[in-house]
């Protein structure tokens, strides 16, 4: 699966690391291999035998900035054009051939690429690249007026969702307009503008597919468990006719320059705080300046002794966390820094307040130690980015599109671990020192005296709700596809062989004398480990008035130990190269690690400091306690927050559950650091707690690595109390929370249901996959495919240990709302009277085969242990669920429908502009909706 481990050698040629493998079974080569066919598509193949899966990822080299002005956004909505269907892939058949396969995919558009990728079992493979091929090669003569009214429908609700109806979402768009000259391939965004969208024509989307999508200008990556000699067959037949494309050209560089600082502002109709973001011309990606630009953003405000933090943090308390990043791309770059300040700050002041990290950066410098922690993070990001089959196809594509070379990585790596004070110190007087920028002022609503001094409007202009932009279908009977002629017969799907066997992994399990369950898998791929302590209790355990304290006391364990301060733990965990968190959730406080093997015993020691002597910082608790309720103010305007929040309060009425596990504004503030230190004295004991460990690390030296946290950490006796949740309403009511403008309705429908621990829970979820549990669900293809109101549509049982229910969502254009809210509602009824075969059918298949994805990752086999132990399930739970779904049955799943899907007993709650969408929602015939204030 992961075999990187030739890197180790390269690196300790290099003098950069001084570890040694610890798995030598393979030796020290990853097998990658790179030809090109005729038609010029490049091919890489990686054969890794681990697991019985590959990922096919195709990447074509066009972004948005192959666009032009007047055709924005082309890029991206072609992206969703080739989900559609080919001349030999039926409509809709993209997603359902490989989740019925039980793979996964997906694509993903930015400035310089477009992909696509395909992760299945293996003996779906070569049905993966059929109908990548068929679409590379065949898909023009399919596009209509009809379809391509759909996707633009569907990509309009994308920007409404992510930018127009976000809060600074129209950020990026007046940077990239004032950033870059006009006509500048990066002077608008991703996304496009709303109008471009609108007037897209078929022709325009056969001429961008003609142009664009050739194999010539394309990179072709499958790792996994393959023989090389057999897909280079495959890969031949099914790519190797389609004809090459004209050249596109190659371009260079285009840097940008500023002859002045430009400072402009917007009114965002979803901030609750004001945002200052300064951005400053940088390089392209892979030049010696970019890997010390990056460096410089991590020193910049990477870290709570970092200039920016210290001085807007720490010493002038306008905000509660700073961000910097640098953002090399093919032809330019960017350097961006960002915060977002706390409620009524004037940005002038933020402004200021960054010149002087800038003034105490030159002033104070920084050390090789600190280039030492910033390495070692890079260190681990290198082998975690060639976790999966996934990952590894993802990074030999981006190197071979961008560089030729599919193992430029090492050159990559190489370059980051070779920068130098002196790059660092260059790159800021190069780039930033003295130099102009592009800076944004977002304010709420009604703030322009929270604007930096000087900004000028940055002229944007909002879609107006009432006049929501839609393009219409082509009602019109559509003429039959022309295939075109080829030596292949490409309308013969290739049938899937036997499935592969899945090996589940067996858990080991240990118990430790001071109470705490240990459990571990063994997985020595590569040098890594990620493990984490869970302690029952969290939000349950808060009393209803300070709602908030566990995520507190959680985030101050992270905020510095006995003998050391917040910044000499950050920096201590940072030499390490590992992350080690400390969160809270409605039933549980958890301790997350990840690290290289290597540094196992190291970040159990930190740990053991963490856990056994939390400093209880005043100055951090204060910071922290800001940050929160700063962070709760904002939340009041997301759409999202206010519909999940409204249905939790309704569904789970006066206990503890109905409040956000963070707390609410009033509760947080009179929460002092006793009631932290009470709660940590009361409720924290190994007698509740469970050590879940995957990776390169075995039984024996888990056990000895937690002797001193088992002699150290004594039980208590620790009652968690019995949280009695109401039952769903005798009736369905609808619930309507205004937000005056909003661009999008948000629509969460659930109740009260079935916890994780009720042995119907698993078949409950399994009944209802089809409905809303996938892309193929009933609820997307409607609300999405056939109807193009929304990016997304699903719905789901989400069950804890305590507690479950039933949710299902989406996010829809906004005069589309009472026809979409009906949909739900009808969907529903019809569901509990009808299942039709092929609902099981596609289930069975996607459910079942799906098992040969899930227990690749480190990530993934934590997940399973988590399950496992959370919910008490036993170590063959896996078995007993693939063995429900075989038994499954019409029969079976309309009485699992009817007995936890019931849409007459239902919350209804819809987040979205009131003044136009109240009223008619009195024609879904749930009476009239009640405006929540």
């Amino acid at each position: 699966m992961k075999r990187l481990l030739f890197m180790v050698s390269i690196l300790m040629t290099l003098g950069l690391f001084s570890f040694k493998p610890q798995n030598k079974q393979n030796g020290l080569s990853i097998p990658v291999e790179k030809f090109t066919l005729a038609n010029g598509l490049t091919v890489v193949l990686n054969v890794d035998k681990s697991d019985p899966i590959a990922a096919l990822a195709v990447y074509y080299h066009v972004g948005s900035s192959r666009e032009v002005p007047g055709k924005t956004g082309f890029a991206h909505l072609f992206e969703h054009m080739m989900f559609q269907r080919s001349e030999n892939v039926g409509e809709g058949q993209y997603f359902k051939n490989i989740q019925g396969a039980g793979g996964t995919l997906n694509g993903s558009t930015n400035q310089d690429r477009t992909n696509y990728f395909e992760i299945v079992p293996k003996n779906a493979l070569e049905m993966a690249m059929w109908m990548e091929s068929d679409r590379m090669g065949y898909l023009t003569n399919t596009v209509t007026k009809k379809s391509l009214a759909n996707q633009q429908n569907v990509v309009q609700n994308e920007k409404r969702e992510s930018v127009d109806n976000a809060a600074y979402g129209f950020n990026q768009e007046i940077i990239a307009k004032n950033l870059y000259p006009k006509g500048h391939p990066y002077s608008w965004t991703v996304i496009g503008e709303m109008e471009d969208l609108t007037g897209a024509t078929v022709e325009d989307v056969k001429a961008f597919h003609k142009k664009f999508y050739a194999p010539n200008n394309a990179t072709l990556v499958i790792s996994g468990d393959i023989n090389s000699e057999e897909i280079k067959a495959l890969v031949n037949k099914y790519f190797g006719e389609i004809p090459s494309g004209t050249n596109i050209e190659k371009r260079g560089p285009v840097p940008v320059t500023l002859s002045s600082t430009a400072r402009l502002y917007h009114e965002d109709n979803f901030a609750k705080a004001p945002q200052l973001t300064m951005v400053f011309p940088s390089t392209e990606r892979y030049s010696k300046d970019s890997y010390a630009l990056n460096f410089l953003a991590d020193l910049l405000a990477g870290s709570k002794k970092s200039p920016l933090y210290s001085v807007l943090v720490k010493e002038k308390k306008l905000t509660s966390r700073v961000m910097a990043r640098n953002g090399s791309q093919e032809l330019a770059g960017s350097f961006t820094i960002s915060i977002t300040a706390n409620p009524d700050i004037n940005l002038t002041e933020v402004e200021k307040a960054v010149f002087e990290g800038f003034e105490k950066f030159e002033k104070e410098g920084f050390t090789d130690k600190d280039l030492i922690r910033i390495k070692a993070g890079y260190e681990t990001r290198f082998y975690n980015s060639f976790a999966s089959v996934q990952n590894k196809a993802f990074q030999f594509a981006e190197y071979t599109m961008n560089t030729g070379d599919p193992e430029y990585y090492k050159k990559d790596l190489a370059a980051l671990q070779s920068v130098t004070m002196a790059d660092v110190k260059s790159a800021y007087n190069k780039y930033i020192k003295g130099k102009n920028f592009v800076e944004t002022s977002l304010v709420p609503k009604g703030q322009l005296n929270l604007i930096v001094e000087g900004s000028k409007n940055s002229g944007i202009i909002e879609e107006d709700v009432t006049k929501a932009a839609q393009v219409k279908a082509d009602t019109a009977k559509e003429e039959p596809i022309a295939k075109t002629t080829t030596k292949l017969d490409r309308s013969v799907k290739p049938v899937i062989g036997p499935d592969p066997e899945v090996t589940i992994p067996t858990p080991w399990e240990e118990s430790l004398s001071n109470g705490m369950k240990v459990w571990g898998i063994v997985q020595n791929e590569l040098p890594l480990v990620q493990y984490s302590i869970i302690i029952d209790g969290g939000h349950m355990l808060d009393k209803v008035e300070k709602a908030g304290v566990a995520n507190l006391v959680a985030s101050m364990m992270n905020e510095g130990t006995k003998n050391k301060t917040p910044e000499e733990l950050e920096e201590a965990i940072g030499l390490l190269g590992a992350s080690i968190r400390v969160t809270s959730s409605n039933e549980d406080i958890s301790l997350e690690v990840s690290s290289m093997a290597k540094n196992f015993e190291k970040t159990i020691a930190l740990v053991q400091e963490i856990l056994l002597e939390p400093r209880w910082d005043s100055e951090a608790f204060d910071l922290t306690k800001s940050r929160i309720i700063n962070n709760l103010k904002r939340n009041a305007a997301s759409p999202d927050y206010l519909s999940s929040s409204t249905l939790n309060k309704l569904m789970f009425g006066d206990n503890i559950l109905a409040t956000d596990a963070t707390g609410t504004e009033a509760s947080v503030k009179i929460i002092t650091i006793d009631d932290l230190k009470e709660y940590y004295s009361k409720y924290l004991s190994p007698s509740i707690a469970r050590f879940l460990v995957v990776g390169d690390v075995d039984v024996a030296r888990v056990k000895k690595a937690l002797t001193d946290i088992n002699l150290k950490w004594k039980p208590k006796n620790v009652v968690i109390p019995e949280i009695k949740v109401p039952g769903p309403p005798e009736k369905s009511q609808i619930y309507f929370v205004d937000v005056p403008g909003a661009k999008q309705s948000v629509i969460s429908i659930g109740a009260p249901s079935l916890p994780r621990t009720n042995p119907d829970f698993y078949p409950a979820t399994v009944a209802n996959y089809k409905l809303g549990g996938s892309f193929n669900g009933i609820f997307n293809l409607i609300l999405r495919e056939d109807k193009g109101f929304t990016y997304g549509a699903r719905s789901t049982f989400n069950g804890a240990k305590n507690y479950g229910s039933f949710v299902a969502t989406s996010r829809v254009r906004t005069n589309s709302t009472q026809e979409s809210v009906t949909i739900f509602k009808e969907e529903m009824e019809k569901y509990c009277k009808t299942i039709l075969p092929e609902y099981i059918e596609f289930t069975k298949s996607s459910l079942l085969k799906n098992n040969a994805l899930r227990f690749e990752t480190l990530g993934n086999l934590l997940s399973m242990l988590n399950t496992m132990t959370s919910y008490n399930l036993p170590m063959d739970y896996i078995k007993q669920e693939e063995k429900f779904i075989e038994g499954l049955t019409i029969k079976k799943q309309l009485e699992l429908v009817n007995k936890y899907i019931d849409p007459s007993r239902m919350y209804y709650v819809v987040v979205g502009d009131a003044k136009t969408q109240l009223d008619d929602l009195e024609k879904v015939g749930l009476g009239k909706p009640i405006l929540v204030k």
